[in-house]
Order: structure tokens, then sequence, then C-alpha cells
């Protein structure tokens, strides 16, 4: 069976390009274009403007040929665009727009807007962004939500203004969207205690923190001082005090991970991020020691190779070093790149695990 790639544009039929124009089908976008005589603008079939009737249309092999003979682009699908990739990221920048706005968005309504298919439009958006239209719109609301909680009266009115319909929609993601509940961040994060103690590692300095839900920072520096300053950036607004005793014997295994990849690790994580940085962190910890992986592949292996940017973001916000090894992760022509502890501290790594791996 032929496809519309194995069919050159001479050969297709009138009745094949009409087939395509019915069905929208982006396939046959740049293998033609068709002319509507009563408006004068010429489409690709893929547009998602009103079908105009068989007599009233016209096939032209080219953007070209359309426009010598009398017919205007159309604004819609913008079929005289020459840079495809450019018109794919404002179709995503478009939606994101659409997004930003308070009342909900359906993904039929998203993907009418950029004149696609639902389907394509999903993939098109995951690809661009390493989310889905959903989680994106919920990782927005969640920084709205952040800024609405100082300014409003109530918290409620903070969770409406930040565009969740209602009260139940924001509960449900209230862990994901602040890391703690509405009413602690409201409060300044007061009642959100985060124990930490400082230690040093074949690395230098490092400082262990924890959450009532595990280790929630594993950090690097060169003095302890750079360590809190780090930690109140991290959680500003937590009650951060030193840990006790017994807390000490949970930084003795981390310490030990971060002197020797190969220590046992059972302590809970509690990770915090968006369900893309979840993801990759995931994937980040299937790295074996002494292996490293390219940005680009590291996309593709969680199922989004068009999203390398993000995924060198989400890799840039680990904040437990080492135990989500981060630093595994280099260029595709094997340079270091950037390390949130520094590059020295990630070419030591590097070779000390090679150094390991070596019979």
């Amino acid at each position: 069976m032929k496809t519309p790639a194995s069919i050159s544009a001479t050969s297709l039929t009138d009745e094949q390009r009409w087939q395509a124009v019915c069905q929208r089908d982006g396939r046959y976008d740049g293998r033609f274009v068709f002319a509507v005589r009563t408006t004068g603008i010429f489409c690709r079939p893929s547009c998602r403007s009103r079908q105009p009737l068989r007599g009233n249309v016209a096939f032209y092999p080219d953007v070209s040929s359309a426009l010598a003979a009398g017919y205007r682009p159309c604004k819609r699908c913008q079929p005289d665009k020459t840079d495809p990739q450019q018109q794919r990221r404002d179709k995503v920048e478009k939606a994101c727009r659409l997004l930003e706005q308070g009342q909900s968005v359906t993904l039929e309504q998203l993907a009418d807007a950029v004149a696609m298919s639902p389907w394509h439009f999903h993939r098109l958006f995951k690809a661009v962004t390493g989310m889905t239209p959903k989680n994106w719109q919920l990782a927005f609301r969640a920084r709205r939500l952040q800024n609405s909680l100082s300014q409003s009266t109530t918290i409620t009115e903070a969770v409406l203004a930040a565009g969740f319909p209602d009260n139940s929609s924001y509960y449900r993601q209230a862990d994901a969207a602040l890391g703690m509940t509405a009413k602690q961040y409201r409060r300044g994060g007061n009642d959100l205690a985060v124990r930490y103690a400082f230690s040093h590692c074949t690395l230098g300095h490092c400082l262990v923190a924890e959450s009532e839900r595990g280790i929630c920072a594993v950090l690097l520096a060169d003095s302890e001082e750079a360590l809190l300053a780090e930690l109140q950036q991290i959680f500003p607004h937590a009650q951060r005090e030193p840990g006790s005793e017994r807390f000490m014997q949970r930084v003795a295994q981390v310490v030990q991970r971060l002197n020797d990849p190969h220590a046992p690790f059972t302590l809970p994580l509690d990770l915090r991020g968006t369900a893309f940085q979840l993801q990759v962190w995931q994937a980040l910890r299937a790295i074996a020691p002494g292996e490293t992986i390219s940005y680009r592949t590291l996309a593709e292996t969680i199922g989004k190779p068009n999203a390398v940017r993000a995924v060198a973001s989400a890799c840039a916000a680990n904040k437990l070093a080492i135990v989500i090894p981060c630093h595994r992760v280099v260029r595709a022509d094997g340079g270091l790149s950037g390390y949130r502890w520094g590059a020295t501290r990630k070419a030591r790594l590097l070779q000390s695990e090679s150094d390991a791996k070596e019979p």
C-alpha cells in the first residue's frame, strides 16, 4: 500500500488531493496546496478552516504556483512559511498562551486553534515542551498560585486567581504545586520543617537535608556558609534546624554513597519537581556508575527525543547530588558541559567512577 511519502506530487490525482483535504491529512502538507476560488485564498491540506465546496477548489503543486495564480496564503495554516520547525514552535507557543488564560481549555480546542488534529498536536506539544498540555497548564498555575497566595485575601481567592476552576481541583495537585499545603505556604512555610547536617566527603563540604517525607537535598560546596545559603535558597520559607543524632546516622549513609557510588542506599527521597523533572530524575538513577549518557540519548530514553533542552534543565534542577547522578550526563561530543556543583567536581566524579570500573 502506498503512503503519502511514497507518492510523488506529480502522480497524485485530484481525487486523492481532495480526499486529503477532506481528511485534513497533514501527511500531504508540502506536497500540494489547494485554493478556493470564492475566497481567493490557498491552504495546506491539513488546514482546519471550514471545508469548501469541491467545485470551488483548485489544486496547485506548490506555494509559488498558487501565488502566481493570484491567490493569497491562508492566515490560519500559513502555507507560505518556509521553516516547518519554526511553524511548529509557533503553534506550541500559541497553545501555551491559550493555556495561560484563566478558563480551562480542552485538547480539541487547542488543536483546532493551531489547525492540527488532537493526536498530532498532543504529540508535537510533548516533543517541544517535554510535558503534556495538561501538565504544562498545571505547572503554570502552580507558579501563578505562589504569587497569588502572597497577594490575595483568602486561600480560595488565590486558588481561583491562579486559574484553578475550584478548590477541589487545586487540592488534588496541592503537593505538586507548592511542595507544601497552601496554608503552609501562606504562612511563609513555617509549618514545613527541614532538618540538616554538615559533613565531609571526597568532594569536600556537603550538606544533607530531610523533610518528613525523606532526603530532600544533598548539596556540595567549598564552605558550610555556601551550603547553608543554597539550602535557604531552595527552601526559603521552611523551618530549617540542625538534625538530631539519629538523623546523623542517616547522613552517614548518604555520605557513604557520595564516597562510593556502589554503596547501598535505602533511604526514602523527597523529590520535589514537575512530572517531567521526576521522569528525568528517575531515568538518571538507572545510569550505572562509570557509564555516561548524552542529553539527547537521555531525552530519547524517556520517549521525548526533541526535549533535549528540557532534559538539560531538569538535570540542572536536581537537588540531590550523586544520589540522583546528573553528573553522568555529558554533551554528545563527550564534553562535560555544566554541573550545578562545578565542572571540576563533575570531572573528578566521572574519573573516579571510570577508574573504579576498570578491572
